[in-house]
């Protein structure tokens, strides 16, 4: 059976913890239609995507290298980081330990996801938030968010 490790973060302490529950709630639906199986949970709550100095996603990288799960499952490739080299070095790291990445928001990550998703990331976090334009385009979790 596969083995799945589940990654969720919000980013800041204006969001609500439920952000945390809600992302969980749909990667183990997610897991439980694939059949696989939950082995460890790992979560950052308010904290920046921009930097990899997060104990979740640090904790999430030494589990991998340890060969304790087969794919990470998360909500969308920007949890697990919005900054553009390190989702490169992310995806190097796991693939080297056999990892497979797997999102709701984009499917199985691939090279072509690394650098086209880990631009836009980047561009996004160098725009200033605006509430409107994050309940246009992403809503609440539970409604179907638009992939730019």
């Amino acid at each position: 059976m596969t083995r799945v490790a589940i990654y969720a973060r919000f980013s800041s302490a204006m969001q609500s913890e439920a952000s945390i529950e809600d992302q969980l709630r749909i990667c183990r639906e997610r897991v439980e239609r694939e059949g696989w199986a939950v082995c460890e949970i790992f979560t950052d709550m308010a904290m920046s995507g921009a930097s990899m100095q997060r104990p979740g996603v640090q904790r999430l990288m030494d589990e991998a290298s340890r060969g304790n799960f087969d794919v990470i499952v998360a909500e969308a490739l920007d949890r697990l980081s919005r900054d553009q080299a390190d989702v490169a070095t992310l995806f190097k790291r796991l693939s080297f330990h056999g990892v497979r990445i797997v999102t709701l928001s984009e499917g199985e990550i691939s090279e072509l996801h690394v650098g086209l998703k880990g631009t836009m990331n980047q561009l996004f976090r160098k725009r200033p938030v605006c509430p409107r334009y994050d309940t246009f385009f992403h809503g609440s979790r539970s409604s179907t968010r638009l992939i730019l």
